[in-house]
């Protein structure tokens, strides 16, 4: 794509600060580092987000993840954990619409700058034939 950042990064035409790179992905830090370490894995290829992946691009992008986690927990001794992130079309915060996964090192609990907000449904919300409902529904989109 000729104006997709990211491609422009992966064709070396930008630069950055380059962690890893194969030849299916390259992996650099995110300029806006919300901690220290914020890394993002973005595969060559241009792939719009995770609806545009096939299985096999799939397997070639996701298996470099645990290389970088590890990389990342060596590199920082006092990372007390790490959130793994994807975001997916405008609604779930994607703004770079070529596909990227965010690797955000956690430090210090709560106080390192970086927090999600998770709110489960109420109970009662979903009843049991709801659930069921919902993954049969998926399940016949998956089974054809």
């Amino acid at each position: 794509m000729d104006n997709c950042i990211f491609c422009k990064i992966a064709n070396g035409e930008i630069p950055t600060n380059k962690v890893y790179e194969d030849e299916v992905v390259i992996a650099f830090l995110d300029m806006s580092q919300v901690t220290k370490g914020h890394t993002l894995l973005v595969p060559k290829k241009h792939i719009q987000d995770i609806f545009g992946y096939s299985s096999n691009d799939a397997g070639a992008v996701f298996k470099r993840i645990p290389l970088v986690a590890n990389a990342l927990k060596d590199a920082f001794p006092d990372m007390q954990g790490l959130n793994i992130l994807n975001n997916n079309g405008e609604m779930a915060y994607q703004s770079i619409f070529h596909s990227h996964v965010h690797l955000i090192p956690r430090y210090n609990g709560e106080n390192d700058g970086f927090g999600l907000k998770w709110e489960p449904a109420q109970e009662g919300t979903y009843a049991d034939e709801d659930l069921k409902h919902i993954a049969n529904t998926i399940n016949q989109q998956i089974e054809g």
